[in-house]
């Protein structure tokens, strides 16, 4: 009988087989996983096939270049302001309350430079406002 105590061996982790499933796992992910690239948005102006509006009294035509300047029925604004726009507004706004804003901007004109004529437009009560376009022949050139 031998009764002496025995030398415990101390427990090992294998680290191999752990290796092997996380590089397997890795390999997997990476076939399965879509890359899409986020590209900027590229807009233009809006393309419509209308017959041209002929220019009537009631009509008041605002144009924003792509700097962000105001013209108003061909006649340059000296501020980019809201209090500039909107007192040539109602200076231009021949028919009153039931005269139309024809907005004509630039395709890459600041979106702020826009939104700053519609409330030009709501400060002086000139509630009907809409957006020109070009046709679709011209939209290519």
């Amino acid at each position: 009988m031998n009764f002496r105590p025995r030398a415990k061996e101390a427990p090992e982790i294998n680290l191999i087989p752990f290796i092997d499933v996380l590089l397997v796992i890795l390999i997997f992910l990476m076939l399965s996983t879509t890359y899409s690239k986020f590209t900027e948005m590229q807009l233009s102006l809006p393309v419509a096939d209308v017959e041209q509006m002929r220019d009537r009294p009631k009509e008041i035509i605002v144009t924003v270049g792509a700097d962000g300047r105001y013209a108003v029925n061909r006649t340059a604004l000296g501020g980019k302001n809201v209090e500039a726009v909107a007192g040539a507004l109602s200076e231009a706004a021949k028919a009153g309350k039931d005269s139309v804003i024809i907005i004509s901007a630039d395709a890459s004109s600041p979106h702020q430079a826009v939104v700053t004529v519609m409330e030009a437009a709501r400060r002086v009560g000139l509630s009907q406002i809409t957006f020109a376009t070009q046709t679709s022949a011209s939209a290519g050139k």
